[in-house]
């Protein structure tokens, strides 16, 4: 758990990655494609959305 109890769920239903905030599991959600979520996993591993130094 997050020491400031932020936390995302992410799930696969279907063809979808849902993805939602577990601390209101009734609010909205954001769904994502197969591949577009395979391709924001790839930039986050690649750094793509690292802030700047400084």
């Amino acid at each position: 758990m997050d020491p400031n109890n932020t936390c995302v769920e992410v799930q696969q239903i279907g063809h979808s990655v849902i993805v939602r905030d577990s601390k209101n599991p009734d609010g909205p959600t954001l769904s994502f494609s197969r591949d577009e979520w395979a391709a924001f996993l790839k930039g986050a591993k690649d750094g793509e959305f690292d802030l700047p130094d400084g």
